[in-house]
């Protein structure tokens, strides 16, 4: 285990954008962690008399049509989003996992009912799923969360499965189960270890994925409400006065492009990393 993340940092530090993006994520990150003690203002004041003001020294990137520091409410809305993002990945993974885990390795009737419901599933589009699930169950974090966790459970367990098929099979495996290791086990202890590379490389995308269906359903009314900060949220806010005062969706905007791309060009540089079929 030891050698093969040696292995994998060793081909990681080669790609110097996804160095570069890795250091900016945790920056990010940290940014959220911290945001209560970072933020120069609190996020939900509203000052009347000074809304609408452009960058400044004072409000570094300005203030929203109701006075509030855009500044705070971003980092504000980094710990949200990235908590929406990462909580629910979290949740679709175990689900997926789990799922994709027992249809792979049992197959027959079981796979066959099993990748039916995914393959149903996943015919609908994500962010159309994850809308009707908001509809469904309400406004709100926690209903936020589950609305885009449940959405993303399928695209998990398909991977799980064909990496469990693929594994199954090897000597390894037969090894163990000759020496009576029994199912629940040999799937847990045995198997699964084998097939982490995929799914953390799926999982790190997914929290991008994640974080843009959360923005997205905010700024249709169907996620965070306000007086929470949060990206997708503050862009709502902000589009009817995006002529005039550009800078309220511009910078939550570009918080949400920054995110994804990082999370993206990481995704893929561990995809590089742990396959040596992207070697170079």
């Amino acid at each position: 285990m030891r050698d093969r993340f040696k292995t994998f940092f060793k081909y990681y530090k080669r790609n110097k954008l996804a160095v570069v993006a890795l250091v900016i994520l945790i920056l990010i990150i940290l940014a959220a962690i911290f945001a209560d003690f970072l933020t120069p203002y609190d996020y939900t004041e509203q000052i009347p008399q000074e809304n609408f003001l452009k960058p400044s020294a004072e409000h570094i990137m300005g203030t929203d049509n109701f006075g509030r520091d855009i500044f705070s409410r971003v980092l504000k809305g980094a710990q949200i989003s990235l908590k929406i993002g990462f909580t629910s990945v979290v949740i679709s993974t175990v689900i997926g996992v789990i799922i994709g885990a027992f249809a792979g390795y049992y197959e027959g009737v079981f796979d066959a009912i099993i990748m039916r419901i995914m393959d149903t599933i996943l015919s609908i589009p994500q962010l159309v799923l994850a809308i009707a699930l908001a509809a469904a169950l309400g406004g709100g974090m926690k209903n936020l969360i589950l609305a885009v966790s449940l959405s993303s459970i399928p695209s998990y367990a398909k991977i799980v499965r064909s990496q469990v098929m693929a594994v199954k099979n090897l000597e390894y495996v037969e090894a163990a189960k000759l020496a009576g290791v029994n199912n629940l086990k040999l799937i847990f202890t045995e198997i699964l270890p084998n097939c982490f590379a995929p799914i953390i490389v799926q999982a790190t995308i997914g929290v991008g994925t994640a974080i843009l269906s959360a923005a997205s359903l905010s700024f249709i009314g169907m996620g965070i409400m306000p007086p929470e900060a949060e990206w997708g949220q503050m862009l709502s806010e902000g589009r009817a006065y995006i002529r005039n005062y550009p800078h309220i969706t511009l910078f939550p905007g570009m918080a949400i492009a920054l995110t994804i791309l990082v999370l993206n060009i990481v995704g893929d540089a561990l995809r590089d990393a742990f396959d040596p079929k992207f070697r170079r």
